[in-house]
């Protein structure tokens, strides 16, 4: 972990007595499905070689980081799930095309605690052989994703009730963005819609994991029923709860309709210490049926 990244997070000092973290993509923004279409598979399918199981990757893809429980997960995780799946889809099986083992990649993110492309970049310069190789491609792949995302993700408004979310949270509550985005596709999405000044900073994937991001900027210097986490997975929920804070989910599916309630009554039994228990249960119960856990190809 290079600790120059998280120096920001660490001069952090609350200014008010509330604490909120939001996530970014999926949550703040509707970006997940054009990054992960246009960016996320098209780089893999590109990078090794997998044109012919193309229709595959994408389903695959999709679930990973879309439509299932792992939905949010790091991008270097997520290919080692996609991968996974796919070695085991009969249609992808039956074509003939090698699905990749990245041992190397998968041993590297059970030992590295910030998955990013700068730690990513320290491993392969001390790596040699079928390691770096292999990593290499992996990086390569990683930053083609970037490319295109920066490509093609403009114009992209967050949904509605977002600013007027963080509106009327100024003044109240100390907010800073909680991610596993990179930080210049972060900055470059909030400056482009002008909420930038909303947030006192933005935590991108540099910085570490989002229970990290919490950990540092949150626990402790607020009390535990006054740090809340705003997300659109269950990363988003765990996060919150290896700090103890509270959660309040954006359904995907149901984006708008969530921010609403946040907005509309959300945001008022956060101040008034009535959030906790029934009503944060409610929303988690909510939000458990909306991503299965198993994929429908093989039910």
């Amino acid at each position: 972990m290079n600790q120059e990244h998280q120096a920001e997070l660490k001069a952090f000092t609350p200014q008010h007595d509330f604490f909120v973290g939001i996530d970014s993509d999926g949550c703040a923004f509707n970006s997940m499905e054009v990054k992960h279409n246009d960016g996320f598979s098209v780089s893999l399918i590109k990078h090794f070689g997998l044109a012919g199981i193309s229709r595959q990757v994408h389903q695959v893809w999709d679930f990973v980081n879309l439509y299932s429980k792992n939905r949010g997960v790091n991008r270097f995780k997520a290919i080692l799930l996609a991968c996974d799946l796919l070695k085991k889809m009969p249609k992808a099986q039956a074509s003939g095309v090698s699905v990749p083992d990245l041992p190397y990649l998968c041993g590297w993110t059970e030992n590295e605690t910030s998955l990013g492309n700068p730690t990513l970049a320290i491993e392969i310069e001390s790596s040699t052989g079928a390691k770096r190789q292999e990593l290499e491609q992996v990086m390569a792949w990683s930053l083609g994703v970037n490319d295109m995302i920066a490509q093609v993700v403009h114009n992209l408004p967050p949904f509605p009730g977002v600013r007027e979310s963080l509106q009327k949270l100024q003044g109240q509550a100390d907010v800073i963005v909680v991610s596993a985005t990179p930080y210049q596709a972060l900055k470059r999405e909030w400056d482009e819609h002008e909420i930038t000044p909303y947030v006192s900073l933005i935590a991108g994937q540099e910085m570490g994991p989002k229970a990290e991001h919490l950990t540092i900027a949150a626990a402790g210097k607020y009390p535990s029923d006054r740090i809340l986490m705003i997300g659109d997975s269950p990363g988003d929920l765990k996060a919150a709860q290896e700090v103890d804070a509270l959660f309040f989910p954006i359904n995907p599916g149901e984006e708008e309709a969530s921010w609403q309630s946040f907005l509309n009554e959300g945001i008022d039994k956060f101040f008034k210490g009535e959030f906790a228990s029934e009503y944060q249960q409610q929303l988690i119960d909510q939000y458990d049926e909306v991503l299965p856990e198993n994929p429908p190809w093989s039910q």
